[in-house]
């Protein structure tokens, strides 16, 4: 028999983390390799971890609503193999020489708390670094300490001891966080994994991308005759609606094709410029938000792009949206409309340059020729960064984007 260790794989590009959303096996339970034995939740999607191996489940590591970064253990798993000779290697702790083993069992067993538990990657960790496990702050779920944890004790160099830590007076510059006061009546939400994904994805960009915003309006009168003219006998061949989205969406396109710019990413000491035009759009289901992917958006018709959001939603609301389905995308396209949204500004989704509010088409009054007219128009509101884009590109980009819907008619216009 053998042990073997099952750790947090990568579940996307980008993703470097994800969270415990549940243990769908427990200690002693028997599984078959590929078998799911956890769901996971990223900043991008949910989806199940699937055994590497099949035996028994031997001890679960991470609790659920924990955080691990990619490669850290989650579980262990008896076989009756040989086990896995590379996944042994990787995990082995370096013994260059006696010292340093000893090392290592005075920090596992003396100097760790005798109420913490400590994935190996911790204890290797600690081992090799000489840390005392007691000065740590655990940022994991009851106060654990994670592998994170560790590294930043590393990059920062030893902390004070918990207590001294609680001694130690505070400074004048901190500001305790007032606590929050409930009343009668008032009800307390738990935040489950997905919102917890959510808010920490929107955090990290409004933090580290500089956003600046414009807005030009559209005359969508004869996209409105159009799709109009269209929709009924359209949904009666395909078996799916005909939405305006799917017009704005092939407009971005073409213009994202003009302007690549808008199609980039910011890597630190350069910035990547997308060959592939992949739009994420945002879709809500209940009171969560997904944005999975239309890949290759520029070389797809009206009616490709149609069939696509339509799938795309129906996963979404089952709750059947893959990675695949979530990963690549280049550049967002939020439809705000749908709410009766005439004006918003969108907080761009990182690493992404740009996302685009489309919002309600409405009736106005606008002047047409000198003379007053009624027109249906919409408000498109860009979101850049402004480390990669400036307003010179982004008025050319949503003038690009104006100009091609304003020309939609059933003269210019294919849908196939």
């Amino acid at each position: 028999m053998a042990v073997e260790k099952i750790t947090m794989p990568k579940l996307g590009e980008s993703v470097t983390e994800g969270t415990i959303s549940s243990w769908l096996v427990k200690p002693g339970d028997t599984v078959e390799k590929y078998d799911a034995i956890a769901e996971v939740l990223t900043d991008k999607v949910t989806a199940e971890i699937p055994s590497s191996f099949s035996g028994t489940i031997k001890e679960i590591l991470a609790e659920e609503d924990e955080t691990l970064e990619v490669g850290e253990v989650i579980c262990t798993i008896e076989t009756s193999g040989a086990g896995n000779a590379a996944a042994e290697a990787e995990e082995k702790v370096p013994e260059t020489s006696n010292e340093k083993t000893e090392t290592t069992k005075q920090v596992t067993l003396a100097e760790a708390p005798e109420s913490g538990r400590f994935s190996p990657a911790v204890l290797r960790i600690a081992g090799e670094n000489n840390i005392d496990l007691n000065t740590v702050h655990g940022t994991g779920k009851g106060g654990r300490i994670t592998r994170k944890d560790l590294l930043q004790v590393i990059e920062n160099g030893p902390v004070a001891s918990k207590q001294e830590q609680t001694e130690q007076p505070k400074r004048e510059t901190e500001k305790p966080q007032a606590p929050v006061r409930t009343a009668a009546g008032d009800k307390e939400i738990p935040i489950n994994g997905v919102r917890k994904a959510i808010a920490k994805h929107m955090s990290v960009s409004k933090q580290e991308i500089p956003h600046a915003w414009m807005m030009v309006e559209v005359d969508a009168t004869g996209l409105v005759r159009y799709r109009n003219s269209v929709k009924d006998n359209f949904k009666k061949e395909e078996g799916y609606s005909l939405t305006y989205f799917a017009f704005f969406i092939k407009a971005v396109a073409q213009a994202l094709k003009e302007f690549p710019q808008l199609n980039s990413t910011w890597a630190g000491d350069k910035i990547i410029e997308h060959g592939n035009i992949n739009i994420s759009i945002a879709i809500a289901a209940g009171d969560l938000l997904y944005v999975p992917v239309i890949k290759n958006a520029d070389e797809k018709s009206i009616k490709g792009i149609a069939r696509e959001i339509s799938e795309l939603a129906s996963k979404a609301r089952s709750g059947k949206l893959s990675q695949a389905d979530m990963e690549g995308g280049t550049f967002t396209v939020n439809s705000t409309g749908s709410f009766g949204s005439v004006q918003s500004m969108g907080i761009i989704n990182h690493p992404q340059a740009a996302i685009l509010q489309v919002e309600s088409i409405v009736k106005r009054p606008v002047i047409v020729d000198d003379m007053i007219a009624v027109r249906d128009m919409v408000n498109l509101c860009l979101s850049i960064d402004h480390r990669i884009l400036d307003g010179l590109l982004a008025g050319k980009f949503l003038q690009a984007i104006k100009s091609a819907v304003e020309k939609i008619s059933k003269e210019n216009t294919a849908l196939y």
